[in-house]
């Protein structure tokens, strides 16, 4: 009996750490296989993005594009184009950046949108 409930505790706790991270705020980066652009991104970014404090607010969550309604996110509207970032809190779109022209337009725009997500509440 004993050995049977190791692999159901173990399954109550991946979905209660899946359920619990599914709600916490992160950026969605829409992507496609031979987007320029986002190969682009990749390179100016991606490696520094895991880094910075933005990172630790929105850690990064990679999506096909052809897999969004798998994503478990409600978006305002389809994405259509990649990369399409998505400043997602609790499981709802706060606001998106379409496409990746540079670097610096990219943190630009993300702070902007990193700036409409709701404080966190203090524990009591």
């Amino acid at each position: 009996m004993r050995k049977s409930a190791i692999p159901a505790a173990i399954a109550v706790a991946a979905s209660l750490l899946w359920s619990a991270s599914a709600q916490a705020a992160e950026l969605v980066m829409f992507e496609r296989d031979g987007c320029v652009w986002c190969a682009r991104w990749d390179r100016d970014v991606g490696p520094v993005y895991g880094k910075t404090a933005e990172a630790k607010v929105l850690p990064l969550r990679r999506i096909d594009i052809d897999r969004q309604a798998a994503s478990g996110i409600a978006l305002a509207t389809p994405v259509r184009y990649t990369p399409t970032f998505v400043v997602v809190d609790n499981g709802h779109e706060v606001g998106r950046i379409t496409g990746y022209v540079n670097d610096e337009a990219f943190w630009g725009l993300l702070d902007t949108l990193a700036a409409k997500l709701e404080p966190a509440q203090p524990k009591i």
